[in-house]
């Protein structure tokens, strides 16, 4: 496969999976604001909900003061948002466009459709009663595209390439959210235990849909350290960090057969995933769980670049 052809069919998942990542922070941050605040609190729940989004900068820029219909326009429609959902699904497009033949039907007319669906609303028509509904359509388009491409396509590099971008996306989106809403948002000593703390738990769990089988993994209450296990080590979360890796392992290494040579990237992606399976907890939260995941940051980003000299994605 082409360099071109390999990149854009890396971004148009990346693009797919982000889209669905900004609906599930613009919902928690919704539901937070709508609660009862003391002080900035407010202002506190929209700059983390930014910061995961990582357009915070791009956002104050922008528009200034935090304002609650402010930055929902901005994640939604603002196309000049390079992670606003309308950027997403455009980009998504005209990159399932350029390789058209690369996709099944089903999946072109999957991608196709949201576009065309998402573009005909005008943002005026987006209130308080009608946001929820718009973004349960965003997360369900997203699982639409995915349940075709999983169900469709051939396992070849098209898959295999979809597959890599969907799951490096997926981990920087979970590690954001663990490391700004746990490290910039935790309450202080006073807080723990209280409502406001649990809240604050709930929205992480919530962010990665990961509320309800919290619960049936723990049948505990909301625990620093137990939610934090859950969304990097836990390998049955299809969202946590060791999940996502076991997948983006598993595709390199079939792309390795498929085209007869490793690269750089194979072994990046296995140190990463091994790392994952040997951490501790405890460990990682004697070390500090900012420090831990900014380091995997890193290694994902390096992750993402390694992939790209591989397969000469500027090519």
């Amino acid at each position: 496969m082409l360099g071109r052809a390999a990149n854009d069919l890396f971004w148009l998942a990346r693009y797919i999976e982000r889209a669905e990542n900004i609906a599930r922070l613009i919902e928690v941050g919704y539901r937070l604001v709508l609660l009862p605040r003391v002080g900035d609190s407010f202002h506190k729940e929209w700059q983390s909900t930014l910061e995961s989004a990582g357009c915070l900068q791009a956002y104050t820029n922008r528009h200034g003061a935090l304002d609650t219909a402010k930055v929902i326009d901005f994640m939604l429609f603002d196309t000049a948002n390079p992670s606003s959902i309308a950027t997403c699904l455009a980009a998504a497009r005209q990159n399932g466009r350029a390789q058209r033949t690369a996709l099944t039907r089903d999946m072109w007319q999957s991608l196709n459709g949201s576009w065309l669906e998402f573009s005909a609303i005008k943002p005026s028509s987006v209130t308080s009663n009608s946001l929820p509904e718009l973004l349960d359509w965003v997360r369900s388009r997203s699982a639409l595209y995915r349940g075709a491409l999983m169900n469709t396509i051939l396992r070849n590099d098209t898959f295999y390439f979809s597959q890599i971008g969907t799951f490096i996306e997926r981990a920087d989106s979970t590690s954001r959210i663990l490391d700004v809403k746990y490290y910039h948002l935790l309450p202080s000593t006073e807080m723990v235990g209280t409502g406001s703390d649990n809240i604050q738990w709930s929205a992480i769990l919530r962010s990665v849909s990961a509320h309800r089988s919290y619960r049936w993994v723990f049948k505990d209450s909301y625990k620093p350290w137990k939610i934090a296990d859950y969304l990097i080590l836990n390998r049955q979360m299809p969202r946590s960090l060791r999940s996502c890796y076991d997948e983006l392992t598993v595709a390199l290494n079939d792309l390795g057969q498929l085209y007869g040579q490793r690269h750089p990237c194979h072994a990046t992606a296995e140190a990463t995933r091994d790392l994952l399976i040997e951490a501790d907890i405890k460990a990682i939260f004697q070390e500090g769980l900012h420090e831990f995941v900014q380091g995997f940051i890193g290694r994902n980003n390096k992750l993402g670049c390694d992939i790209s000299q591989a397969y000469h994605f500027t090519g």
